[in-house]
């Protein structure tokens, strides 16, 4: 009799704690810029960022700052996989300067500028005390690779072999993506 009461009483303070979890996080919130559409796909790399200050200005820069480090991440990400699979495939005996070059140029494209980037929509609240700021951008794809394929093609390579796998590998990737109207 005794084990059933503990186990009853145990039972009774494990659902409570159940209720008090839900609780534990908050209300669920929608923030702006979330859902399918603001998530890349085979077109478009997409980004979001979120700022958060007491300086309206700042909120914003932070917002914009993450949302193109988040475009970035994805841009090279992406190229290194295309980058990985093509050497892979394609046997290459110096495998480690085609990639260093590769690595390199995308970069110097990520510290100049990020090829066609369009602002999708910007937000701001205040809440009395601070600015939250939400920002999203996109890029083409075939307008990034494209942009990608030019640099590698200006670029000094040490290893000619090098500049034309990664060009090639560049174009392939171009021609892989569903065509749009330039």
């Amino acid at each position: 009799m005794k084990s059933k009461s503990v186990l009853l009483l145990l039972f009774i303070a494990l659902m409570g704690l159940g209720g008090c979890k839900s609780k534990f996080f908050g209300k669920k919130m929608r923030e702006p810029f979330t859902g399918n559409a603001y998530e890349s796909n085979a077109r478009f790399f997409r980004g979001t960022g979120k700022g958060e200050s007491k300086n309206e200005n700042i909120a914003q820069s932070k917002a914009d700052m993450n949302a193109k480090a988040e475009l970035a991440g994805q841009v090279n990400t992406t190229m290194k996989q295309v980058a990985d699979q093509y050497l892979n495939e394609a046997g290459y005996e110096d495998n480690s300067e085609t990639m260093e070059q590769f690595e390199s140029i995308t970069r110097q494209v990520m510290k100049t500028q990020i090829a066609d980037l369009r602002k999708m929509g910007e937000k701001k609240y205040y809440d009395g005390e601070k600015y939250t700021a939400f920002i999203a951008y996109e890029i083409k794809k075939r307008k990034m690779l494209k942009f990608l394929k030019k640099q590698a093609e200006l670029e000094q390579f040490q290893n000619t072999a090098a500049q034309k796998a990664l060009i090639e590998m560049l174009q392939q990737e171009i021609d892989k993506l569903p065509e749009e109207d330039d």
